[in-house]
């Protein structure tokens, strides 16, 4: 039996965020779309069939055998959050006969762009998990918490957006202050990209672009305490490049005790999560903050809240190059940091549904259907692969709950690279303790090393789980793991490497490793 299901704990640690621009690998692939690729049966009586993340491409040839040809644009060692597509992925997708992608935002926003602006007209394009529940699935809230100790302030975009891969442009248009503000992101090398800097004044080029329904995380950055009002336009932009007005209003920071005066009359939001969101739909900018208690979201007009940045937000410029845009280095700036490193777009939803294997069942009876619909001469072929596939993971879930289930209770604590196994601790009885991604080549704070070291001690874990494909940026977690003298262990996430090919093996890898580095059976 699976063991009981119960809501993950989560305690995660302080670093940035990132959302890197696609625009020009657009511009050089959109190109391709016109191309005509294979119809269904192109190669012989294959179907084409293009996915977004090795894990549902591997799930897809165990349903379709040797009817489908399958194609993964983010390769093994990728991350979906982050990875770039290329010019040769942009034309796997044109040819393609039927486009798989995971949905609920886990993919980086250009490779669902370079989706819609190069798969042929027609083609099918299914986002497996937005539909998982009527296919026997279960989704499940993404759950963040970082604890920091000012707000955490990011941008969002809601309501319905019309047009197929149509996304929304935020410009900041005006700002007023006695300093300069910055919005920056950082990406997974460290390098920080300014989206919004006001000391050359602001312009068309200080926008970003976000999916529908989406949220972000973005560093704020002010050179001089007291109060700000910033101006902001929205826009539906299409494919095509045509904008729609979807919005506009302005929103007040109190920097620092001398910013408190310019918010009187104003509700003062100052710690937890929060977005300046945009609603395309209902033209509508507003701040909405997230109850961590309740869970309940609360929406509040623009024009009465001030967002509060207090003195304990001060910090210096960094002394690395990279940040010059800021100021001199040690100079004084206020600053509402971020949590997670790289391209971090995401909805209210947590997308990694498939680290629950009963979930895995649901991708397949999704993925059975849409093959039948694109080529409903393989009917046989689809249903005898999905049947005796559903018999493999049913087998499989029995497994890794079993297996999981000889973890003693106090021990069944996650702490890893990535929030990825939100789906795994509810499914499996286990607690997600914190997770943390470091910034390469930008040493943490010593109150950040001490803070994961206090939630290992804390939480008593006996091991921390480190993703072969962030291994390699993984130093921070690495190095007080060694300090507090825990184990470091492997586990998989979003991706395949070289070892694990297969949503099997990496299943059953994770349910042995996790026991065997806290102290179960595998031990």
């Amino acid at each position: 039996m699976r063991a009981p299901r119960r809501a993950p704990e989560r305690a995660r640690l302080r670093t940035t965020t990132a959302l890197r621009t696609t625009a020009a690998l657009l511009a050089a692939t959109t190109l391709l779309a016109g191309c005509g690729g294979a119809g269904a049966g192109g190669d012989g009586d294959k179907l084409t069939v293009s996915t977004t993340t090795g894990i549902i491409a591997d799930l897809v040839r165990q349903v379709g055998g040797d009817r489908v040809e399958v194609t993964s644009i983010v390769p093994h060692h990728g991350d979906p959050h982050s990875y770039e597509p290329s010019p040769g992925d942009a034309a796997k997708v044109t040819e393609a006969d039927l486009v798989f992608s995971n949905g609920l935002l886990l993919e980086e926003p250009g490779i669902m762009k370079m989706v819609h602006s190069n798969a042929r007209k027609g083609t099918p394009k299914v986002p497996i998990s937005e539909k998982l529940e009527q296919y026997g699935g279960t989704v499940i809230k993404l759950e963040e918490d970082l604890g920091l100790d000012v707000l955490w302030l990011g941008w969002a975009v809601e309501g319905k957006v019309a047009g197929d891969g149509a996304q929304v442009r935020i410009t900041a248009t005006e700002l007023e202050g006695p300093g300069d503000l910055h919005v920056y992101l950082t990406d997974t090398l460290g390098t920080p990209r300014s989206y919004i800097d006001s000391a050359d004044g602001l312009n068309a080029k200080d926008s970003f672009t976000l999916p529908p329904e989406a949220h972000t995380h973005v560093n704020w950055v002010f050179t001089k305490p007291g109060t700000y009002k910033l101006a902001v336009q929205g826009e539906i932009e299409s494919l095509e490049g045509e904008r729609t007005e979807s919005g506009s209003g302005t929103i007040t920071f109190a920097v620092g005790g001398m910013g408190d005066a310019g918010a009187e009359g104003k509700k003062l939001l100052g710690t937890g999560h929060a977005d300046v969101a945009l609603n395309a739909e209902k033209h509508r900018l507003s701040v909405r903050t997230d109850d961590e208690k309740t869970g309940s979201t609360t929406h509040h007009r623009a024009d009465e809240v001030a967002l509060s940045v207090p003195d304990k937000a001060k910090d210096s410029v960094p002394k690395e190059q990279a940040y010059r845009f800021l100021g001199a280095p040690g100079d004084d700036i206020w600053v509402l940091p971020q949590a997670v490193i790289g391209k971090h777009v995401h909805g209210e939803m947590d997308p990694h549904a498939w680290a629950d294997v009963a979930n895995a069942e649901a991708y397949v009876r999704r993925i059975e259907a849409e093959l039948i619909k694109a080529d409903p001469d393989g009917r046989e072929v689809y249903e005898r692969g999905a049947g005796q596939y559903l018999k493999r993971l049913a087998a499989l879930d029995k497994e890794v709950a079993s297996t999981l289930a000889t973890i003693p209770e106090a021990n069944r604590k996650l702490i890893t690279t990535h929030d990825a196994f939100g789906y795994l601790a509810n499914a499996y009885g286990m607690e997600v303790a914190g997770f943390v991604v470091p910034v390469p080549n930008q040493e943490p704070s010593a109150a950040e090393v001490e803070q994961l070291g206090d939630t290992i001690q804390e939480k008593k874990v006996p091991a921390v789980f480190l993703e072969p494909n962030l291994a390699a940026r993984a130093d921070v977690l690495r190095r007080v793991a060694e300090d507090e003298g825990v184990g470091i262990c492997t586990i998989y996430g979003d991706s395949f490497d070289d070892k694990i090919h297969d949503y099997v093996a990496m299943m059953r890898h994770n349910a042995k490793e996790l026991a065997r580095c806290l102290g179960g059976e595998g031990s």
